[in-house]
């Protein structure tokens, strides 16, 4: 079954290209394209999209408000965000706001593809220097923090705290699923709980938490 795309982009070219690139290439189908965010929950129940292409900079509701939305109310939806600039603010902002990845307009489309399937098997793709900028976030914290003070009890079981480490360790939720033995909606079942326990809203804030206070080795 083809993985379903839905674009949120004001630039007309770059649509048409994506376009392009995504419904010409099989296993993939945009399931919609919109230059802006405007009655963004009818145009996601619209169009139905398994994983949502995302920019930043739009007229109106910009793509960072967008994604908070989509968020609360599509949680299983993914969404991965383009940008052409790598804004420190606009990367952190994001990722708070729970993009699932965020790479650059310049990526090469192969690696657009890659991308996609990467999102919707779970995984949280990112351009290398995106990914740099990320790292300095996670790490911030730990550097500044030289108390010793006891890691809050989050009350994993022992089989999330063995999903939440996969996860940190890259592996996207096809992965997980392969190496614990657990099928694909089983992931996303331990997924959610972990999210509600951390009091996190998206991977990347889970991920954030475990090393920072050190919840897995």
């Amino acid at each position: 079954m083809a993985i379903r795309v839905t674009i949120f982009d004001d630039n007309k070219r770059l649509l048409d290209s994506l376009s392009v690139l995504i419904d010409g290439t099989p296993g993939y189908q945009i399931a919609g394209i919109y230059t802006d965010c405007s009655d963004l929950q009818t145009k996601i129940k619209k169009s139905q999209p398994d994983v949502i292409l995302m920019d930043i900079e739009m007229p109106g509701i910009n793509g960072i408000e967008a994604v908070k939305i989509v968020k609360k109310e599509f949680p299983r939806i993914n969404v991965l965000m383009q940008t052409a600039f790598e804004n420190d603010e606009n990367v952190f902002n994001a990722i708070c706001a729970g993009a699932s990845g965020y790479i650059l307009k310049s990526t090469a489309p192969s690696k657009i593809l890659e991308y996609i399937v990467e999102v919707y098997q779970g995984g949280s793709p990112m351009s290398p220097s995106v990914a740099r900028k990320v790292l300095g976030f996670l790490f911030k914290p730990i550097e500044a923090n030289t108390s010793n003070k006891k890691t809050e009890e989050y009350n994993l079981t022992i089989r999330e705290k063995e999903v939440l480490t996969c996860l940190v360790n890259g592996l996207s939720y096809k992965m997980i699923a392969d190496h614990c033995g657990i099928t694909y909606e089983t992931v996303r079942s331990h997924m959610k709980n972990i999210y509600e326990k951390l009091h996190v809203a998206s991977m990347t804030e889970a991920v954030a938490k475990a090393i920072n206070q050190k919840i897995v080795p």
